[in-house]
């Protein structure tokens, strides 16, 4: 994984100040909560990658079609179909690199809608073409970003541990000719991680790779021209000292996501039990790796930084955007951040000081916890610096303390 700060990162904008970067952090974690909103209320060998955050989000590195064609998507564990964008390109967003053409890869076929995969599946944005053969997908995200395109089999490479690269045959990937996203991104799509059966690790868990997989998030702020992996295989197993782990939460209608019961969180020695709510079950809160800004209950979130102010000696200031919640200014000053846990059904999970403020804007650092309005959202800036381990046979997300920079 690449910081998108990074001079290695192919995202790299020198032109883009740290303010812009920030603002853009708080409206995709906005956005996000409106994607989901609409995706609930419809129901539906070790590979390893490179992973390269883009304003709070982070892409993964892979290659598509024989002979390999490399692109770069976003790795959404909040998302549940790989598409990327294809020619001919009706509607595209400005991708810096080269599109797929489908047409050169040997390996590529469009799934027919007589297909089991087009008729069999619970996947609400699937369907057959209009007056065509041809099997159709269609999703929306926050904002205007969507994509829209034709469903298809073909391979996929991703690069190897060994140093190898590692191919997945006759993998549904949806191929973009309609499609709303960032401009002057690379990123060439989306790759869905979620639990749903067109995402990445459900498409590739019936091979050697098993259903696991994990990731080290780089601190979105990081000067680092560091990188660490996105891993998939059986041996991904997060262990060691320090290593907690949570069930996943099923809930109903929203079976492709990662859930988990979140009960507390600490400030120092003080507890605020996230549970004292009317209906028990509102204590799932999302697992997120496209969400930047961590997102909680209005009466909570008041609880929470009410803790965190008396803690900090430095003056508070008015927030630079209303969504945030607690600002300080730090030009020439220290920001003391005190000891932050999460705790979650078995699991104490204490957040590294990057996964608590973030840098806005030059001199000035603020809480990465939000108003939820609705959906509760685990983000990615909380998930700073822990290893975390997907197990999807046992149903489990492990933590562990790690120095990203050096995974």
């Amino acid at each position: 994984m690449i910081h998108r700060d990074s001079s290695k990162s192919p995202l790299y904008h020198p032109a883009v100040t740290k303010f812009e970067r920030a603002y853009n952090v708080v409206h995709r974690s906005i956005n996000r909560v409106n994607y989901f909103t609409k995706e609930f209320s419809l129901n539906k060998n070790q590979p390893v990658s490179t992973l390269t955050p883009e304003l709070g989000e982070y892409l993964i590195s892979y290659s598509v079609g024989t002979p390999p064609f490399k692109v770069y998507g976003f790795m959404d564990t909040g998302s549940n179909i790989v598409w990327l964008q294809c020619q001919p390109c009706h509607t595209c967003f400005n991708q810096t690199s080269p599109i797929f053409n489908p047409s050169k890869s040997s390996s590529y076929k469009n799934i027919p809608c007589t297909s089991s995969t087009c008729k069999d599946t619970n996947e609400t944005h699937i369907s057959c073409s209009n007056g065509g053969d041809v099997c159709e997908y269609s999703i929306t995200y926050g904002g205007d970003a969507k994509s829209q395109g034709d469903l298809s089999n073909d391979s996929l490479t991703l690069d190897s541990t060994s140093g190898s690269s590692v191919l997945f045959p006759n993998i549904v990937i949806g191929c973009g000719h309609i499609n709303v996203l960032q401009d002057n991104s690379q990123s060439s799509g989306v790759v869905g991680m979620g639990r749903g059966p067109m995402s990445l690790i459900k498409q590739v868990s019936s091979s050697s790779v098993g259903s696991k997989f994990s990731y080290c998030l780089i601190p979105y702020n990081s000067d680092s021209n560091s990188s660490s992996k996105l891993i998939f295989g059986e041996d991904v197993v997060v262990s060691g000292e320090m290593v907690v782990s949570t069930p996943m939460v099923k809930v109903n209608g929203q079976e492709n996501y990662y859930f988990l019961t979140l009960e507390a969180f600490s400030v120092g020695n003080n507890r605020i039990e996230y549970g004292e709510r009317s209906n028990a079950s509102t204590q799932n809160i999302l697992i997120d790796s496209g969400t930047p800004l961590t997102r909680l209950p209005n009466l909570f979130l008041s609880k929470f930084v009410s803790y965190v102010a008396q803690e900090i000696k430095l003056p508070r200031i008015e927030p630079p955007d209303h969504h945030l919640s607690l600002c300080y200014n730090t030009t020439g000053k220290q920001l003391n951040v005190p000891d932050i846990t999460a705790h979650f059904n078995g699991a104490d999970v204490k957040l590294n000081s990057n996964g608590t403020f973030f840098p806005f804007e030059e001199g000035i650092m603020c809480f990465g916890f939000i108003s939820s309005n609705g959906l509760e959202i685990f983000g990615n800036i909380a998930q700073n610096n822990l290893l975390i381990g997907y197990d999807l046979e046992k149903e489990i997300i492990s933590f562990k303390p790690t120095d990203c920079t050096k995974y």
